[in-house]
């Protein structure tokens, strides 16, 4: 009779056990099914099938041509259009957002402009003007339903360029723009190089580089090599070469070097000989802009900072971040880059911007 009555009760005891750890895998299943993510879900999107990539048509004067896109994650609310440097650069460079944004649910697209490494290349240089690629820009904001409700516009370098005018011509399309290591005025940029950061290279160094550029012997490897170890890993990327990320020097491997030299020219110090950027300034235009915007500079840039700064104040709605990093601030300095800017997006996002 005891035997029994244990029996039972260790049965008894075995059933609650039982139902209840079912009763909490259900709990736990039903609750990750209420709040699984859509971030990465592109089921019936009209991109599921290519991961995210769109080849866009651009409509020229010189015929159409597509433009490699590739939307990471899914964000009805806060997409970023990623504008590469160069002129001539890749998406490439921002390779590393995949640490940083995912996370917060940003959605975020690479773009390779026309004649870069995705995209297609006529190699027209009818083409290469500011004017083709913000109006290129603006065909790709349609074509991926990109409006003021959720499109936040990110150009470094050129892409600085680029993104300040497409948004002086479009910003009413806009719900943030954040301009990262670029300055409002190529004259300021070449003072900022020539009398501030040149000085700092070893005398002997920069002479003999200045001395390159005189005679315009760019071709020749001693100039690439005094550049490369004195000058990029001072103020481009503050690691040694053999230190560089992959995703950087592949970045650089598939720059185009034609569009490159024709826009912006041979030299690191400035605009030179007849390339289309010289002169370009849109700093007495600043003021004009009333979209929330984010200037981004590094310390070691080449970009001055203190300029940068000054150019958060000059908008109507800006606000600055300052990294400890030279040109590629993104690998440079993440943690404060990243802060920065994902912070930034969601103070817009959420109303609470304040500059």
């Amino acid at each position: 009779m005891k035997d029994t009555m244990n029996t039972k009760t260790f049965l008894l005891i075995a059933f609650i056990c039982t139902f209840c750890s079912c009763s909490e895998k259900t709990e736990k299943s039903t609750h990750a099914k209420e709040t699984k993510s859509s971030y990465f879900d592109y089921s019936n999107s009209d991109d599921q099938n290519t991961g995210g990539i769109k080849m866009i048509p651009i409509e020229t004067a010189k015929g159409t041509f597509n433009v490699f896109t590739k939307r990471m994650g899914n964000n009805p609310k806060m997409k970023v259009l990623l504008l590469h440097g160069g002129p001539g650069g890749t998406h490439e460079f921002f390779e590393n957002f995949d640490g940083y944004l995912p996370n917060e649910e940003i959605e975020y697209i690479y773009y390779d402009q026309l004649d870069s490494y995705y995209s297609d290349k006529p190699n027209d240089s009818t083409l290469w003007t500011t004017e083709h690629f913000v109006e290129e820009v603006e065909q790709v904001r349609r074509a991926l339903n990109l409006n003021k409700d959720n499109f936040y516009l990110l150009g470094q370098s050129w892409g600085g360029i680029l993104a300040m005018e497409y948004t002086l011509k479009y910003q009413d399309n806009l719900k943030g723009l954040i301009i990262a290591n670029m300055m409002a005025s190529i004259p300021e940029y070449e003072k900022y190089a020539t009398e501030v950061l040149g000085p700092q290279l070893p005398p002997d160094v920069f002479k003999e580089i200045k001395a390159l550029e005189a005679a315009e012997d760019f071709e020749n490897p001693r100039y690439s090599q005094l550049v490369m170890q004195h000058y990029y890993t001072k103020h481009i990327l503050r690691k040694p070469l053999d230190e560089w990320p992959e995703f950087i020097n592949r970045a650089f491997s598939h720059l185009n070097p034609n569009i490159y030299i024709y826009m912006q020219g041979y030299s690191e110090f400035g605009v030179t000989g007849n390339a289309t950027l010289k002169g370009w300034d849109v700093s007495h235009r600043l003021k004009e802009l009333k979209i929330p915007t984010l200037m981004i500079g590094g310390t070691h840039d080449t970009m001055d900072p203190n300029y940068m700064e000054w150019m958060s104040t000059e908008v109507q709605n800006g606000r600055s971040l300052t990294t400890n990093s030279g040109h590629v601030s993104q690998y440079d300095d993440p943690e404060a880059y990243f802060s920065g800017l994902i912070q930034f997006i969601k103070d817009v996002d959420d109303g609470t911007f304040q500059d």
